[in-house]
């Protein structure tokens, strides 16, 4: 049963936030809160991945289109509007392919990527809400090596800190749908049930563009 029935007015809330965030944990939950449909990334299906993360210049770019391509067919069932579609819960944007495509290709695998990119996206659109996750990139970094997944070993703190700023950089000019942010450095809805059910809350209230929770407003980068 949906502990927030206001929530029904995003069709599709993402969750979004760099490696270690919390991303899929806090999807599941908060599907299961709202009574919602959780769409999860599938990184175990892409064959490329832990390769990339042993020899990133060697793999990056396999490993991007193999990404694109999965995303875009979990996208393509919720992309056509239907009056008896279920709210969606994503633990990713399709938006954030593209971030992590500037992050890890070269120049010129980028602009080939982009060529296939674009079309794909501008028939995908933007999700209805964005909750998005932030911590520090040695709090990131803890969390990775804490969950002990191996092919993950290769992550770094100087990687973690690129992908935070790469991060802030795509949102301080995304305007594509409202974004809440949320400070899991103080603020802990993975862990704590009464703080999962104060997010519920926060998004049931929640209106305008840029929303807060877990911080004062100026010690979030909005971007």
């Amino acid at each position: 049963m949906s502990e927030g029935p206001s929530l029904e007015r995003f069709r599709h809330i993402a969750i979004e936030g760099p490696i270690g965030a919390g991303k899929t944990t806090l999807a599941r939950l908060l599907a299961e809160r709202i009574g919602a449909e959780p769409m999860l990334e599938q990184p175990g299906e892409n064959p490329f991945l832990a390769r990339f993360y042993d020899d990133r210049v060697g793999y990056a770019f396999q490993t991007q289109l193999f990404f694109l391509f999965q995303r875009e067919r979990q996208f393509r069932a919720i992309a056509q509007p239907s009056m008896f579609a279920q709210t969606t819960v994503s633990d990713f944007m399709f938006a954030k392919d593209a971030l992590f495509a500037q992050l890890n290709l070269s120049d010129e695998e980028y602009r080939l990527y982009a060529q296939m990119h674009q079309p794909i996206a501008a028939q995908l659109g933007e999700p209805d809400l964005v909750v998005r996750l932030q911590a520090s990139a040695p709090s990131l970094l803890a969390r990775v090596r804490s969950r002990g997944v191996p092919m993950e070993h290769g992550i770094d703190l100087a990687y973690l800190q690129r992908l935070c700023d790469a991060y802030a950089d795509f949102f301080a000019s995304y305007d594509g749908a409202p974004v809440f942010v949320v400070d899991t450095e103080r603020f802990h809805p993975l862990e704590r049930d009464a703080d999962l059910a104060e997010l519920v809350r926060a998004l049931e209230r929640f209106e305008g563009r840029r929303g807060v929770l877990g911080a004062a407003a100026a010690d979030i980068a909005f971007d």
